[in-house]
């Protein structure tokens, strides 16, 4: 149970998250603002709110556990992630940011695939829509199940409970601050999030009498956790690397490149981004990694709780509270990035495309409101059945990487495609979609049959995807001429 001290200290920072939240509402004026905040985002905010929204309690109790079961192994994710990251940054960030202006001022993903192919049969506004919200109620849920770790742990609910709060406060500051609240709340959560996972590793080496005696007693209790490459097969390192193939069809991450200010400040705040994103990655491995020799003796129950403990037992009490902020930081900064996403595609792409086309900017906020609340209810519901203590419950990496597998087969290809190659038309574009998805979903079916569907669902949805936007192009008609105008257009704003 939290000490008096820690409850404070946590309480203060939930206190001011909400702050942030109601202190945006006032701004909220439209969708547009609510939705993608003015397209205002500075490059430090930028930065740390694409790399907090990403990262989730992945990084400070799913990669900590994953490390902690298997070792230095754990570096190759990290590994994949950072080179995609960089790729993202560096080939989607500028001509993201430019198109989505071009193509009548887009502010969601599916509306700038629908504009940049001029699709009058909103198709592919619909089926992008559609898998916004099928694959983030898996990503959502993984972070309210982290939530639940963390409130179950600390506070000694039960877990349903400890899931249902977790939830409510993540939905307050959502709902009312919107797209500038998340990215406001992201940026000091990404700097909370730094601190706590650079710290942690450090104070438990040393408490471990440092790093020859740290790595002494993992020599004895198994050798294999210092050594990256101990059962490693072609499947499973190219599974791990493959990570980084997501990063270019996830919504919460590519919507930051659509809202920052300029694309002059793209250099800037890929540089702050990729630092940061190294070193937190880095600090997550190491407090796994120590983990295993510091409960070398008494090995823990459940190995994404790592970073719970070591909190608990390394630090005072007024410490602990900022490090358990740290924990719903980053939580709180990725399943409220997912829930605005999430509403857009209710909001934007469903009610005004479909159902009322003539909706105020003042309903569809609402409306975009309102979603935020529904898909926080199914998310919950989707927590609880994934519960980590049941036998048919699963990990957070679990959810977290069938998620970002049928994004990034998804819409990856969709992306990368739209941005760099002028001949893709509509038709590509639902081909590679559907195909990227529905090879994700199929392939995980397939995983029990061992062999070669152990290799990660988003290596064959996005070769698959890829060749189907590429074949199907080529087939079907080339685009009208002020399609090919507008993609001149990007190239010269980018230049």
């Amino acid at each position: 149970m939290m000490s008096t001290a820690t409850v404070v200290t946590f309480s203060i920072y939930l206190i001011g998250m909400l702050g942030i939240g109601i202190w945006f509402y006032r701004v909220n004026s439209n969708l547009s603002s609510y939705l993608l905040g003015g397209r205002s985002l500075g490059p430090g905010v930028a930065a740390l709110s694409a790399g907090a929204s990403d990262m989730s309690s992945w990084l400070l109790l799913g990669l900590p556990g994953a490390a902690y079961t298997t070792g230095m192994n754990a570096l190759w994710i990290c590994v994949g992630l950072s080179i995609g990251a960089y790729l993202n940054w560096q080939f989607v960030a500028k001509r993201l940011r430019a198109y989505t202006e071009v193509a009548n001022d887009s502010i969601t993903v599916p509306d700038f695939f629908e504009n940049r192919f001029r699709d009058q049969s909103k198709l592919l506004r619909i089926i992008s829509a559609l898998v916004i919200l099928v694959f983030f109620t898996f990503y959502s849920s993984s972070s309210l199940v982290g939530g639940a770790i963390l409130f179950q742990e600390s506070f000694g609910f039960s877990y349903n409970l400890a899931l249902v709060i977790g939830a409510a406060i993540i939905l307050s500051y959502t709902f009312l601050g919107g797209f500038l609240a998340v990215s406001w709340t992201d940026f000091f959560q990404g700097i909370l999030m730094f601190l706590a996972v650079v710290v942690v590793p450090i104070v438990a080496i040393v408490e471990l009498n440092g790093w020859n005696e740290m790595t002494s007693t993992l020599q004895t209790i198994n050798p294999d956790l210092l050594d990256a490459f101990q059962g490693t097969t072609v499947l499973g390192v190219t599974s791990l690397l493959a990570w980084g193939l997501g990063y270019f069809g996830q919504p919460h991450i590519i919507t930051r490149f659509m809202a920052i200010r300029s694309v002059k400040d793209v250099p800037v705040a890929r540089l702050i981004g990729m630092s940061w994103m190294i070193v937190s990655l880095l600090g997550a491995v190491f407090t796994g990694i120590t983990g295993a020799a510091y409960f070398a003796d008494a090995p823990v129950d459940n190995p994404e709780k790592v970073f719970i403990l070591f909190s608990n037992i390394l630090f005072n009490p007024w410490v602990a509270g900022i490090l358990y902020a740290a924990i719903l930081s980053a939580i709180m900064s990725t399943v409220s990035s997912q829930l605005l996403v999430s509403s857009s595609a209710l909001a934007e792409d469903f009610y005004k495309a479909i159902l009322r086309k003539n909706a105020s900017e003042k309903e569809l906020l609402w409306i975009g409101r309102l979603g935020v609340i529904v898909i926080s209810a199914i998310a919950v519901v989707l927590g609880i059945q994934a519960n980590p203590e049941l036998e048919t419950g699963s990990s957070i990496l679990d959810l977290v990487s069938y998620a970002w597998a049928g994004f990034g087969a998804a819409f990856g290809p969709v992306v990368l495609l739209s941005l760099f190659w002028k001949r893709m038309n509509k038709h590509g574009a639902l081909a590679g979609m559907v195909v990227g998805a529905v090879t994700v979903v199929v392939w995980k079916q397939l995983y029990h049959l061992g062999g070669i569907f152990e290799l990660y669902e988003i290596v064959p949805g996005f070769v698959l995807a890829f060749l189907s936007i590429v074949i199907i192009s080529l087939v079907t008609k080339a685009p009208e001429e002020a399609i090919l105008h507008e993609f001149d257009k990007m190239e010269a704003d980018v230049k």
